[in-house]
């Protein structure tokens, strides 16, 4: 269906707010849309989605639900949900913003939507595993939208915090968001594959969260994924392809009693078969599972 059909579709038959909030939700549960990158449901996704386009927030929206739209303010909503329904193309890309550890971020398709299994042990210091007073230099490996490079600064005020992707794009987006947080001073991004342009560069604490997607898994991802760049996506065969030089590299660029965090998401059965010999602590997910390993210096 092209974009004026859908249009025309519902154009003439809704009003209101309350309109478009019923008819976004229930065509997006009709269309067996994927939620895992955005709002977990088609309601909520539908309300976030129509809030944004009218400069609200979704919580605002039952005040205004007899309220209605303006021609242009229609033509918009319904031009964001034909992209969500009909392009599958993911809630936060359409708004241009996303969420991660109550902080509001700016992306677009050079970067991940942020989420990581690491966010709620940021959110605690890693305690009782890193004391927060000795951390003087953090490193952010594969920082994408920048969105725990800047989440550690914030949680960490005294500690330098460098941050590195491979891509050009995704450090474009990333320092956008450093700027918008007021945190150039502290946080410093780096364009490099690994640690290739980091010299002999130490830190107390590197966390990673970088692609672990198998091959086969890649091949089943819903087709909102296929917006995300591949390139922070898709580890090869077994997952494994970033995960296993990371490891190998990181040990020369932590200060003795350094920390490194690292998110494996499904890697981590991959990864315990091929290095059983590695000294790492898997850590207990709030929600439940594993995914993200410790391991010392």
């Amino acid at each position: 269906m092209r974009l004026e059909q859908y249009i025309h579709l519902a154009g003439h038959t809704l009003s209101s707010v309350g309109d478009f909030r019923r008819w976004g939700a229930s065509r997006f549960a009709a269309a067996r849309l994927d939620f895992s990158q955005g709002q977990q449901n088609p309601r909520a996704e539908a309300d976030l989605i129509l809030a944004r386009a009218l400069h609200l927030e979704p919580e605002d929206l039952g005040d205004f639900s007899n309220a209605r739209l303006l021609p242009e303010e229609k033509h918009l909503v319904l031009n964001h949900f034909y992209q969500r329904e009909m392009l599958r193309r993911p809630a936060a890309y359409i708004t241009g913003e996303a969420w991660f550890a109550g902080l509001r971020f700016m992306v677009d398709e050079r970067v991940l939507i942020p989420r990581s299994l690491i966010e709620p042990f940021i959110e605690e210091g890693f305690a009782p595993w890193v004391d927060e007073t000795r951390v003087r230099r953090i490193l952010e490996i594969g920082t994408g939208s920048g969105c725990m490079a800047i989440t550690m600064a914030l949680r960490f005020p005294h500690a330098a915090v460098d941050a590195v992707d491979i891509s050009p794009d995704a450090l474009n987006v990333a320092r956008a968001n450093v700027l918008q947080h007021g945190l150039e001073d502290q946080v410093q991004l780096y364009q490099s594959d690994l640690f290739s342009a980091l010299g002999g560069q130490r830190y107390d604490l590197i966390i990673s969260n970088p692609p672990y997607v198998d091959a086969a898994a890649m091949a089943e991802l819903p087709p909102e994924y296929t917006h995300e760049p591949r390139l922070a996506l898709a580890a090869g065969t077994d997952g494994l392809d970033c995960l296993l030089p990371l490891l190998e590299q990181a040990p020369q660029h932590l200060e003795a009693g350094g920390v490194l965090i690292v998110e494996t998401g499904d890697a981590e059965i991959a990864l315990s078969e091929q290095r059983p010999d590695l000294p790492l602590i898997w850590l207990e997910h709030p929600a439940g599972g594993s995914g993200v390993f410790l391991m010392t210096t």
